[in-house]
């Protein structure tokens, strides 16, 4: 079989798309890198969506958590304790189980337990509890005559944060905001050793590596490829938020414009 068709026959495999048996002996390179590039797919759809999802309620959290009111306050610290005070892992699996109980009380939560949208979920509340704590971080750094010199204008209420908080906001946090992003897009590889089964076997891009290296009794060949889609996955992130952050800087002097700086992180 050639490497062309090979992409053909096991490039979308992991939507459904394509040959539906997994190759079970001479394994190549190429049916190596295709189906583990097809599994990325999964990688990037969670990561996208609970990044853009996420960045919204971070935004509320923050917020909540720089309120005046006691309960919107502690509501937001106990949402951001919780979710950032426990392994990802661990809520993976909790949440696979609560869904699953839910379904057993009615069929309306049987989407729940799969991990398109159960994991999902809890990348979403996951991402939005360390990206809230980062921007009520920027919150606090807010220069006040930036916040003075708004209320001179007769800039208020919505108007006010709109147009001068939260840009200003997210141009504080941006930096801390981008290494999140990277270690989200990172953390999809924990879904499907969790709790969400894969169905069909067609799972990310970690669960076809896996699969190459108990196979072959080789981790050298597949897990390296995965760290190289996941190096190019960075790699175009930083390229996407460093665009972003050169706009949300443009009014700026260029020698005081700050810099993206990747900081991995060893634990979270």
């Amino acid at each position: 079989m050639s490497c062309w068709q090979t992409i053909q026959d096991y490039g979308l495999r992991s939507l459904g798309i394509g040959e539906r048996l997994l190759p079970r002996e001479n394994f190549t390179l190429c049916e190596q890198f295709t189906l583990i590039g097809s599994g990325l797919i999964w990688n990037v759809y969670f990561g996208a969506l609970a990044l853009l999802t996420g960045f919204f309620l971070a935004t509320a959290v923050a917020v909540g958590k720089g309120s005046g009111n006691r309960v919107i306050r502690k509501t937001s610290e106990w949402f951001i304790f919780v979710f950032r005070g426990s392994p990802l892992f661990i809520q993976f699996f909790f949440a696979y189980f609560l869904f699953l109980s839910l379904k057993s009380v009615h069929p309306i939560f049987d989407p729940f337990t799969s991990a398109w949208l159960g994991a999902l979920i809890v990348l979403f509340l996951n991402t939005a509890a360390y990206s809230g704590e980062i921007f009520y971080g920027a919150l606090r750094s807010i220069p006040k005559g930036d916040v003075e010199a708004a209320d001179a204008y007769g800039f208020s209420g919505w108007p006010r944060f709109r147009r001068i908080i939260w840009p200003t906001m997210l141009r504080l946090a941006w930096p801390a905001y981008t290494n999140e992003a990277i270690f989200l897009f990172h953390a999809t590889t924990l879904v499907y050793f969790s709790g969400f089964p894969a169905w069909r076997q067609k799972g990310d891009a970690l669960y076809y590596a896996s699969y190459f290296a108990d196979k072959t009794f080789n981790p050298f060949v597949p897990y390296p490829i995965l760290a190289g889609y996941f190096i190019l996955l960075t790699l175009v992130l930083i390229g996407i938020f460093g665009a972003i952050n050169r706009r949300l800087n443009r009014h700026l002097p260029q020698e005081a414009r700050s810099r993206l700086r990747l900081r991995m992180n060893v634990i979270r």
